[in-house]
């Protein structure tokens, strides 16, 4: 077992995409605003999280998987999570999956690990920028 204090975590940047609505959205704040708060609120009660920045981010082009993030760290695989709610169990099971991610050296999160609730929901992976 690895002593979580020998453990060293990487920056996070998650890109939340603000314009991502839902059939029932009328009025703002619109799903993706909601799930930008809620995700607030989310790292703001959670230490493991410290490293985690929050980004608006006007689309993400991922209109039929709506809401939508992007999730990206310096050397690591990136993805993108679609078919997100602004509630609760949304956030609790990215918040997870964050956790997760932190811990990796190269993004890839082993899926024994990933959250039920991001299970089925990724929409693209993206590999880092290369050296050469």
């Amino acid at each position: 077992m690895t002593d979580s204090k020998s453990v060293q975590t990487s920056a996070v940047e998650v890109a939340v995409c603000v314009t991502c609505r839902h059939d029932s959205d009328t009025v703002s704040p619109v799903a993706g605003e909601r799930l930008l708060a809620l995700m607030q609120q989310a790292i703001d009660s959670r230490p493991a999280l410290s490293d985690v920045h929050l980004r608006p981010q006007r689309c993400l082009m991922a209109c039929k998987r709506g809401c939508a993030v992007a999730l990206r760290s310096p050397g690591k695989m990136a993805y993108v999570i679609g078919d997100l709610a602004a509630e609760e169990w949304a956030v609790e099971a990215l918040a997870d999956y964050l956790e997760q991610y932190q811990l990796t050296t190269d993004g890839v999160v082993r899926f024994a690990h990933w959250p039920q609730g991001v299970k089925g929901r990724f929409v693209a992976r993206v590999p880092p920028l290369s050296d050469d």
